[in-house]
């Protein structure tokens, strides 16, 4: 089976109300789509998404990236050996891990075709759904128990609050919300690098002390540093996640060696898709770590992606993939689709997906 084209595209899809983090403000999930084409009639799908304050991407440097230097190493290829083919690919090109994540969960798309498999089978096939938490925006507290409570009527019990917009407030957020929704629902907070080291420990701490109940407290430092992840993790009894602080096998390597983080979120547009996501889950698992699947704001191409990754590994233990709760619309026919908190998958070949509404392909 010979990938013969490769065409991109763009889609643009308001969210229901803006995602507010301490990093940014957006109001649509905005996607380049990837659609390989083979010799034999097959399609594969991929997407990504620009994320200019976690992957330094843009719409323009992924379509770049694609147009200019992955599509030629691609075109041609014969998806026997996906080895080889991965290795060479993710060896080609450094950062741009957006771009790369697309070709690759395109590709494998396809390869999973070729084998008459749903991904999730090809990958390990350990359960065909996954649960995912919704995330809460950063708000004053009372919007954010508003949204909260609509969450709860729409099913989810796994709240992920955003924090870190006027860092004072914080502590009355997750008051907040807690009260209004009780101690049954499952609460977690994500910070997203915008707390100093003994910040976090104050924070984290005065949580503990209100017996607030978190789960976990995403990314409290900034990514790149891993010694002050570390005097988080050791000072506070509440499990760190790191997010931002892992893009690649070695940063997994380095928070396992250290003993920096209590789990690890792996996403596909960080890490650069399944190749390398797998090496990162491989790495946490042999160091009794465990992970949760994330994803960025996106389509339902990617988090489809996700979802079959999650599925097929015992060792993510929590979703966050909950994009489809947040957008106003769907243009992806087929994937994953959501019940409440529930993202199921069907046992069609590959991720499933037979078409995308509204995309002009180059």
């Amino acid at each position: 089976m010979k990938i013969v084209d490769v065409k991109i595209g763009k889609i643009k899809i308001p969210l229901k109300r803006p995602f507010k983090t301490a990093l940014r403000t957006v109001y649509f999930a905005e996607d380049i789509i990837v659609k390989l084409i083979t010799q034999s009639g097959l399609i594969g799908f991929g997407s990504a998404a620009p994320t200019f304050a976690i992957t330094g991407d843009s719409l323009d440097s992924i379509s770049s990236c694609i147009l200019n230097e992955l599509k030629p190493k691609i075109i041609g290829l014969e998806l026997t050996n996906i080895e080889s083919i991965m290795s060479k690919l993710h060896a080609s090109i450094v950062n741009n891990t957006s771009a790369l994540s697309a070709i690759d969960m395109a590709i494998y798309d396809l390869y999973a075709q070729s084998l008459n498999l749903p991904l999730y089978k090809l990958f390990g096939g350990y359960r065909n759904l996954v649960f995912t938490s919704v995330t809460i925006s950063a708000n004053p507290p009372d919007v954010m128990v508003a949204d909260a409570l609509v969450a709860l009527e729409d099913g989810f019990s796994d709240l992920k609050l955003k924090l870190g917009v006027d860092p004072i407030y914080d502590i009355d957020r997750v008051k907040a919300v807690r009260a209004a929704v009780g101690n049954l629902i499952k609460i977690s907070v994500d910070a997203n690098q915008a707390w100093g080291a003994k910040e976090s420990v104050r924070m984290i701490n005065k949580l503990e002390h209100l017996g607030l109940n978190i789960e976990f407290v995403e990314q409290p430092v900034k990514a790149k540093h891993i010694e002050d992840l570390l005097f988080v993790t050791q000072n506070v009894t509440t499990d760190i996640l790191a997010d931002e602080s892992v893009f690649s096998p070695y940063d997994a390597f380095q928070i396992c060696k250290q003993k920096a983080a209590d789990l690890i979120n792996i996403k596909l547009a960080k890490a650069g898709g399944f190749y390398q996501a797998t090496k990162i889950l491989n790495l946490a698992e042999s160091a009794g770590i465990e992970c949760l699947m994330g994803c960025m704001l996106e389509s339902q191409v990617a988090v489809t992606a996700a979802a079959h990754f999650a599925a097929a590994k015992k060792s993510i233990v929590r979703c966050d993939l909950d994009p489809p709760a947040l957008l106003a619309e769907n243009p992806v026919i087929g994937g994953v689709s959501l019940d409440g908190n529930v993202l199921t998958l069907n046992e069609t070949a590959g991720l499933g997906i037979k078409d995308i509404i509204g995309v002009q392909y180059l």
